[in-house]
């Protein structure tokens, strides 16, 4: 009976992988690009123009782009992991040649009227080829340090790379990702404790290679108020209008921290802060519940997948949305230093909407085939 129900699964029709599709899961992105849409109008001051209409064409576009990619057999993302790999770091590498500088720093690439920041899609090809690298490899194997060598070459050439722009947010995040791939190859915790007290030991060195201004950050951190008008403003104006949205709101439109314009890139990194200037804590809870949704949405789908390479790709772009999520709200809440990352289907942002959706994409297409058969002894990758 399992082999009948394999067999049919490989030859699974278009609308056959159409129905597979979790509608759910797509209902909850539009929700949440929705809550995005409705934050960019006001951010507008009630217009949809500059961004809340570009969102909406974004989104719709972006999700035929993901429905498109989820009927990709997996097997062939499987195939070709290293090469889109290659096609990651060959984009970053262009970054730092021709890349498009804003706001003193490197991180763009012009394509045709559209920025594009190859480090937000880096994330999830570095996912892809991890993935491919760990696909059947045995807990004996994955407790091979000399196996674990190669991977980790594969994420220290793109956060070197990150770091040049410089970008240190997304190095973060890019590092962090690629670890959840490593702890869900079976990775002993004991080797992630032993490079967490590595990269403590080297902290003060890393410290005096920061740029000014990413010192500044982690100074503005500890102390907002010792510059209130300069580096500590962008916190201490998020931190009043959090409080002053109180448990219901200001009210759709009414919020005067943003629609006085105190609150800086409201349309970007302190969307999340407007939104619960005008919404409350209800409004801030309830998109908060969405992402969650969306994260749990993601492990039920790496749970339930029979192969290893759709469980580790499942958990990989799960956890890159997460941390989005939460570098995002901790950081417009002053629990970690401003860096810049965006909320996710939420923030004003093309390339980071269409990375988004481009990673659930690959997400939908583990779920779609999510019982076929991938063929192959254990191999390094």
């Amino acid at each position: 009976m399992m082999e009948r129900r394999l067999t049919r699964e490989r030859g699974m029709t278009l609308a056959e992988k159409l129905g597979s599709v979790s509608w759910t899961f797509v209902l909850l992105l539009g929700l949440m690009a929705g809550v995005g849409y409705a934050m960019l109008y006001s951010a507008a001051g009630g217009s949809p123009e500059p961004w809340a209409f570009r969102h909406g064409l974004r989104f719709g576009f972006g999700v035929l782009m993901m429905l498109g990619i989820a009927m990709v057999d997996v097997r062939i993302i499987l195939r070709f992991a290293w090469p889109l790999y290659l096609v990651g770091v060959g984009l970053l590498v262009l970054v730092a040649l021709h890349g498009a500088v804003g706001k003193g720093a490197q991180r763009w690439l012009d394509v045709g009227g559209f920025q594009l920041q190859p480090s937000e899609l880096m994330k999830i090809l570095l996912v892809i080829a991890l993935a491919r690298w760990f696909h059947r490899a045995s807990l004996e194997r994955v407790g091979n340090p000399l196996f674990l060598i190669p991977p980790l070459v594969a994420i220290a050439i793109p956060v070197g790379l990150i770091l040049k722009q410089p970008n240190l947010g997304n190095a973060v995040i890019t590092l962090v990702v690629g670890g959840a791939v490593f702890f869900a190859a079976g990775v002993r915790w004991w080797k992630f404790a032993g490079v967490i007290g590595l990269v403590a030991a080297a902290a003060p060195i890393a410290y005096e290679r920061l740029h000014d201004y990413q010192r500044q950050r982690i100074l503005t951190f500890l102390d907002p108020e010792s510059d209130p008008l300069g580096a500590g403003y962008h916190v201490i104006q998020s931190k009043i209008a959090l409080g002053s949205g109180g448990m219901l709101g200001r009210g759709f439109l009414q919020g005067t921290q943003s629609q006085l314009n105190f609150l800086p890139e409201k349309q970007t990194d302190f969307i999340f802060t407007m939104l619960a200037e005008e919404w409350g804590f209800a409004g801030a809870a309830s998109v908060m519940a969405l992402n969650l949704l969306v994260v749990l949405y993601g492990l039920a789908i790496a749970l339930a997948c029979r192969h290893q390479f759709g469980r580790l790709v499942a958990a990989g772009i799960t956890v890159n949305f997460s941390l989005y999520v939460f570098v995002n709200i901790a950081m417009v809440m002053g629990m970690i230093p401003v860096g810049g990352v965006p909320l996710p289907l939420i923030s004003h942002g093309g390339s980071a909407m269409l990375t988004a959706l481009i990673g659930f994409g690959v997400l939908m297409s583990v779920h779609v085939h999510r019982a076929v058969e991938i063929e192959g002894e254990q191999s390094d990758g």
